[in-house]
């Protein structure tokens, strides 16, 4: 009779430090494959660490809230959010799905028109647009939402250059009941902005009034504030018309709508984002508002919510420790320089194979010097060993396009298809890379 393997004991001093009011938590769940590839296998093809999006769930939640919109309102549009995730790989995934780009920046004009975006087919928001690529989104037919009265000017300089009379948005601001007020940005609606841009707008004579846009924040978890939005846009849409003669073409509500993941504080069961059907159901129901003889474009550039859960990030434990207070931890071989999301989010953090010996409440660190890089706060793992692979998701937004090269080079990010299938989709970064700008003077001896 074979005696049973030997199995180390697992030691761990009693302390009180991961729990609270809620329990420390439910075990994290093993999961060994990614949009049904083995992670052993993605690891070996593209190394460690790896971001990996699985054009499926992405998919699934554009057309979700496309059709959420398209059953309730005539004219709707979807425009892919590029600084939520800009690789080219990705936006090919929205433009397949009819998503018009939505750009704040003159590198993201650029870059979707290089991805094959033609102007009407870009939304160009943010508050500062350089001029070439102001020029060309104006004089290209691109929707332009000003954001204040010195783009106001610039805009119409370049009417004046060239002569011609561009349409033009203006983006709103406003005080909306339960949201932090997010007048940084756009003209401000309650206190009388907005239609004072109007009425500059109209002196200058060269630019038409054909747009409205608000964005209204961040991981917005309550419906209801896009129906105050979408009301008080209707509402100004309305007055446009009825004392000016104005009709707006397109209402753009922005983005901002919650995924999945976890804020930082909050119980993980609480605080949970509705179904994107709701959102789309409250945006309908505050453009109840709108004047029938209106029939704009209706639009929203939604980035996080679409693609959030679609992203996951592979990380290699390092090292094990154990801490002065008793508590496990491990060092992973990606930290806050590729997740910088993990100051605010308690992402889920899964080991890829069943271990032996009782979870513990885990501090998970990733490899930088620098005390701040937490990847994890108290999450409950079980004992791993170095060369363990631990998953963080969702990761899909704004991670890639926030990583960067502190201590160490990114990694490569890999995209899994239908049945399988997946590629490169960006490589991993080289010194070549990073060093490829730099230049020394001549003066500068190297002695």
């Amino acid at each position: 009779m074979s005696r049973p393997p030997y199995v180390r004991p697992s030691i761990v001093r009693h302390h009180a430090g991961g729990m609270n009011k809620m329990g420390p938590g439910p075990a994290a769940t093993p999961q060994s494959h990614i949009g049904g590839v083995d992670v052993e296998a993605l690891v070996a093809a593209y190394g460690s660490p790896l971001f990996v999006y699985r054009a499926a769930p992405f998919r699934q939640a554009m057309r979700a809230l496309r059709d959420g919109l398209a059953r309730r309102l005539p004219k709707v549009a979807l425009a892919w959010s590029h600084k939520t995730c800009g690789l080219d790989a990705i936006c090919a995934l929205a433009q397949q799905e009819g998503a018009l780009a939505e750009v704040v920046s003159g590198m993201e004009y650029r870059r979707a028109r290089l991805q094959g975006y033609s102007p009407p087919d870009i939304v160009y928001n943010g508050p500062h647009k350089d001029v070439p690529s102001l020029t060309d989104a104006l004089l290209g037919g691109s929707i332009v939402h000003l954001d204040h009265f010195d783009e106001l000017a610039q805009c119409e300089a370049i009417a004046h250059a060239h002569d011609r009379t561009p349409n033009v948005g203006l983006r709103l601001s406003m005080d909306i009941v339960g949201l932090p007020r997010w007048d940084r940005f756009g003209f401000h609606l309650d206190s009388g902005q907005a239609w004072d841009a109007v009425r500059r707008l109209q002196a200058g004579g060269c630019l038409n009034l054909t747009a409205l846009h608000c964005h209204l924040g961040t991981f917005i978890l309550d419906p209801d504030a896009y129906a105050q939005a979408a009301t008080r846009l209707a509402t100004f849409a309305n007055r446009l018309r009825q004392e000016l003669g104005i009709v707006i073409e397109s209402i753009d509500l922005g983005g901002g709508l919650a995924s999945q993941n976890h804020l930082r504080g909050h119980h993980p069961g609480s605080g949970r984002a509705p179904a994107l059907d709701t959102y789309a159901a409250a945006i309908a129901e505050g453009l109840g508002a709108l004047d029938p003889e209106l029939s704009p474009l209706i639009l929203v550039e939604s980035g996080r919510a679409l693609i959030d859960e679609a992203g996951t990030l592979i990380t290699t434990v390092i090292a094990r420790k154990r801490l002065a207070d008793g508590r496990p931890a491990l060092v992973v071989d990606g930290g806050v320089n590729l997740l910088p999301t993990a100051h605010w989010y308690q992402h889920q953090l899964r080991p890829t194979r069943p271990r032996t010996g009782a979870p513990g409440s885990t501090m998970v660190y990733g490899p930088l010097c620098m005390n701040i890089d937490v990847v994890g706060n108290n999450v409950m793992l079980p004992p791993l060993s170095a060369g363990d692979r631990l998953l963080a998701s969702p990761v899909g937004a704004y991670n890639l396009s926030q990583s960067m090269q502190f201590i160490d080079l990114r990694p490569a990010v890999c995209l899994i298809g239908a049945d399988g299938q997946h590629g490169l989709i960006r490589r991993a970064e080289t010194l070549d890379d990073l060093r490829g700008p730099e230049r020394v003077p001549d003066w500068l001896a190297r002695g």
